[in-house]
């Protein structure tokens, strides 16, 4: 096969908060499938893939679990490897963010930037998003919350570098404009240049001293290199950037051919990410392909909702091809799509059970029933013959047309629609009424040469699909011609050589069985039930009168040493001696948070000593969602109070 040179393809990096759901392992199959269509047209294909690995989210959330960032981080991009491997991904590389080379490039990276003027030193004072780790001013708000993910935002005011977009604007905007197929699809495109760029863009907050979990700045050590210098950084420091001189390997395959992401994305990979290698000197991608969403039924995948499914747990269910199949046939171009267990079902049955695998089994179980396996050669042609070829030869060149456009889905329905017509093919010539003539065993030796090398066809071009289904097609109609320049003309198949076993590549699954399968793992998955009131231990209102509740402002406040989770709070209850308390509430407030504020206080609980530090009393707060707490606090209460 001639070699048609570089084609460099990477996904979005993998954010490590937690193990990613079936609509995140998405990406990954989509640009598998991708990469290995592109190998089999003879592309040196490099698929990059990885995990973003920094953050103040991520240092919260390792503090929450009373673990290091890093020990935290290890086991999630653990996870996250283990799916890719699971959903049989042909990455070339799996790049973390805390590899020691990745992060002395972004080291030299942002050096380099600031030293010829593109980064600048200032000060940054606006709301913050801490899971989208974004920076948000008021009028960029929607209902008072995060316009990206609507969760709460918090005022942060902070010493920051910054890098300026402004400068590059027009740069930008032009480049745009003269290279169509940069953004992908049209309406992404539009988006960025309509709501983002031709407003305006304000210089880039790309550093920050309110966290340590990140790349030190080499010439300040206040800082770490904020999240997007050191993620997007990743698709050139793979493949060996360096600023100081590039390795041979940067320049065989830099510029990328398309960075494969969620469409929630496009932002930072279509202006953040063109205009550092503006600033670098380096070519821009090719194209950024922003696809849509997978959504449970219409909603988004939430473990709030008790809707998220695991690549692992539909590998278990359905098997490792079935799911890769269901992905990319059912996932729109430019929509997002959606998936449940009862339309995965279905589309087993009907797709893979019934169309493809009817198709195999019968047509080699009739090669050995009329033949004893051996392929005759096709020597009595017929007329209906030439529709079944035409269409396999149409069929590849739809699939090429419909990966060259990311229309992957169009591509999986283009393949099983051959598939279709192959089966349609067997009821037109009867091949089980041929066999009953002597006089036709010719033509039904050509029939079955037609089925099998129709068959093949399907076997190749099913491959970035369904990889194992397509060897064992190639096993049961025994050959061994599966490149891709094989398909250019109908006829490959050897005459005179022999079909494998006659086995079926999916056995329709018994739908009452199988939702006693999901409904035992959905049952497994849920929350534990809260007591609800009814079923509590109830007590007196002589009891609750023992309890002394009192409103007390926090005048003070600081983290308790060798305490991950606890934060020391002096307090003023009224009285004339400050209470000390011991909180376990350093996961989700810093004490400048906290300082001024009027709390709920346990008054007459009895002392205990905490890390060191004797407590007299309990502050109230509420569980506020998954790993989420909430303090109660009071406005326009004096401080001593009582709380009844």
């Amino acid at each position: 096969m001639m070699n048609k040179g570089k084609y460099y393809i990477t996904t979005a990096i993998a954010y490590t908060s937690r193990k990613p759901h079936i609509g995140n392992s998405y990406e990954i199959v989509l640009t598998d499938a991708i990469a290995r269509y592109k190998r089999m047209q003879g592309f040196d294909v490099f698929f990059l893939t990885g995990t973003d690995e920094h953050g103040q989210k991520i240092e919260e959330i390792a503090a929450a679990e009373g673990i290091t960032p890093k020990e935290h981080v290890d086991k999630v991009a653990g996870e996250i490897r283990e799916i890719c491997d699971l959903l049989n991904t042909t990455y070339n590389k799996f790049i973390r963010t805390t590899d020691t080379d990745h992060e002395k490039v972004v080291q030299k990276i942002f050096k380099k930037l600031y030293e010829q003027g593109d980064i600048y030193k200032s000060e940054y004072e606006g709301l913050y998003c801490t899971p989208c780790e974004s920076f948000w001013t008021q009028s960029q708000l929607v209902d008072g919350k995060c316009p990206d993910c609507g969760r709460e935002v918090k005022p942060a005011k902070e010493e920051a570098y910054f890098l300026r977009l402004s400068k590059y604007q027009k740069q930008l905007e032009e480049f745009i404009e003269k290279n169509d197929q940069f953004i992908y699809p049209e309406a992404r495109k539009k988006e960025m240049l309509n709501n983002f760029i031709k407003p305006g863009l304000e210089d880039l907050c790309v550093s920050r001293t309110s966290f340590k979990w990140g790349i030190p700045v080499t010439f300040d050590e206040n800082h770490v290199i904020y999240v997007w210098i050191d993620a997007l950084s990743n698709y050139i420091t793979a493949i060996g950037y360096d600023p100081d001189g590039s390795s041979e390997q940067y320049k065989k395959y830099w510029p990328a051919d398309a960075h494969i992401i969620g469409k929630d994305i496009v932002r930072f990979h279509t202006i953040y990410w063109p205009i550092m290698l503006m600033a670098l000197g380096e070519p821009l991608p090719k194209q950024v392909y922003g696809h849509p969403w997978l959504l449970f039924g219409e909603d988004k995948m939430s473990k709030s909702k008790g809707n998220v499914i695991y690549a692992d747990e539909l590998v278990k269910l359905f098997g490792v091809d079935a799911v890769r199949y269901y992905l990319l046939s059912e996932m729109p171009h430019a929509n997002d799509g959606s998936i449940s267990y009862s339309t995965m079902i279905e589309r087993f049955n009907s797709d893979l059970a019934n169309t493809l695998g009817n198709l195999v089994n019968r047509t080699v179980a009739m090669s050995k029933k009329y033949f004893g396996g051996q392929i005759m050669a096709p020597t009595a042609p017929e007329a209906v013959d030439e529709e079944l070829k035409a269409c396999a030869l149409e069929t590849v060149k739809k699939v090429e047309q419909a990966f060259a456009a990311f229309k992957i889905a169009d591509a999986a329905e283009a393949v099983m629609n051959l598939a279709k017509r192959s089966n349609k093919y067997i009821d037109e010539t009867m091949p089980w009424a041929l066999a009953k003539d002597e006089s036709q065993k010719e033509r039904l030796g050509t029939v079955l040469y037609n089925l099998l090398e129709s068959i093949r066809f399907i076997g190749i071009l099913l491959q970035p699909f369904m990889p194992e289904t397509g060897e064992k097609i190639f096993a049961q109609i025994g050959t061994d011609i599966k490149d891709y320049d094989s398909l250019e003309h109908f006829g490959a198949v050897k005459a005179g050589s022999f079909t494998g076993e006659a086995s079926p590549l999916f056995s329709r699954i018994d739908v009452k069985q199988k939702q006693e399968e999901i409904d035992a793992l959905m049952e497994a998955k849920k929350p534990a039930k809260k007591p609800q009131v009814e079923g509590l231990a109830q007590i007196t209102i002589e009891d609750f009168a023992k309890v002394e509740l009192r409103a007390a402002k926090i005048t003070a406040c600081e983290p308790i040493k060798k305490a991950k989770k606890l934060l020391k709070l002096t307090l003023d209850d009224g009285s004339d001696t400050p209470r000390t308390v011991a909180s376990g509430i350093a996961p989700w407030y810093k004490p400048e948070d906290l300082i001024g504020k009027t709390v709920v206080v346990v008054a007459n609980l009895k002392p205990a000593t905490l890390c060191g530090v004797e407590s007299n009393g309990m502050i109230l707060a509420a569980d506020a969602g998954e790993n989420d707490v909430k303090v109660l606090f009071l406005e326009g209460v004096p401080a001593g109070a009582k709380v009844r």
